[in-house]
């Protein structure tokens, strides 16, 4: 595997890790901790868009 198949899993990995926080926090936790958890996971969807946008640069 080169660097730019790394940075693609990566990211596919950032996206599915992203999609199961938001999910935690909109159908399990209903409380203050659901905004936590949506809120990491759009973290999540941030960093999976920084290493979309490194591949092929590094």
């Amino acid at each position: 595997m080169n660097k730019n198949t790394v940075l693609a899993w990566a990211t596919w990995i950032m996206i599915l890790v992203g999609i199961g926080l938001i999910a935690l926090g909109a159908f399990k936790y209903e409380e203050v901790a659901g905004y936590g958890f949506a809120s990491v996971g759009i973290g999540f969807f941030a960093i999976a868009w920084v290493f979309n946008a490194l591949k092929g640069r590094v």
